[in-house]
């Protein structure tokens, strides 16, 4: 498969949201869209994408924002993991914590349960559960590439001072991707740089901290 992965910056918050696509079919699927669902929806037009489904990392409002207009749009599944859907409930709260508008709740099509490989169209998708910034938080690994959603940033990590966060299983997670993500493979977070756990290990204190 020829892969090719577009970037989108969205919301106020600046979050990542990910159109991952098939250059040899058009198939694509979109991970975190959080925001600006008019400007993403105009970028899958103009690259005459199919869009397959929705996949998101975790709930939290800055990365659902658009998932309810683009199910409506394309008429795509939307895919979380079981353990966000106390977050996912808590959607308008979360908008008024904020200041957001309120946003409509999307409908959940696939509720993930475990760390497994499912086939979306000609994308083979790895799973990873990866709780502590949230309890249903997921990473996808996607032909070499890691999308980590708010677990691990460029030099930090998620947040675990929210409802449903935890330092300590967060910290197990760290230690879980470091077993199966390899350290050489690219990880598009939810936010800032892309980066990969090799310049990781030296340049961010939470995962030096736990691989030495």
């Amino acid at each position: 498969m020829s892969m090719h992965i577009e970037k989108l910056v969205v919301g106020s918050f600046q979050e990542n949201a990910y159109i991952v696509y098939n250059k040899d079919n058009r198939e694509a699927v979109i991970i975190d869209p959080g925001d600006e669902s008019q400007k993403i929806k105009e970028h899958i037009d103009r690259l005459g994408l199919t869009l397959l489904a929705i996949l998101n990392t975790h709930a939290h409002v800055d990365h659902v924002g658009a998932v309810s207009d683009l199910q409506e749009w394309f008429d795509a599944p939307f895919y979380l993991h079981e353990q966000e859907k106390d977050v996912l409930n808590r959607l308008n709260d979360h908008c008024a914590m904020f200041g957001l508008p309120v946003k409509k709740e999307p409908n959940v099509a696939v509720w993930l349960t475990t760390d497994e490989t499912i086939t979306i169209g000609s994308f083979s998708i790895k799973i990873i559960h990866t709780p502590g910034h949230t309890p249903g938080g997921v990473c996808y690994i996607i032909d070499g590439h890691c999308f980590v959603g708010d677990t691990i940033f460029k030099g930090s990590v998620g947040r675990t001072d929210l409802p449903g966060g935890s330092w300590d299983i967060l910290e197990g997670s760290l230690r879980k991707i470091i077993q199966e993500v390899p350290k050489e493979m690219i990880i598009h977070s939810g936010h800032g740089f892309d980066t990969t756990l090799a310049e990781e290990y030296i340049d961010n204190p939470f995962l030096h901290a736990i691989v030495f």
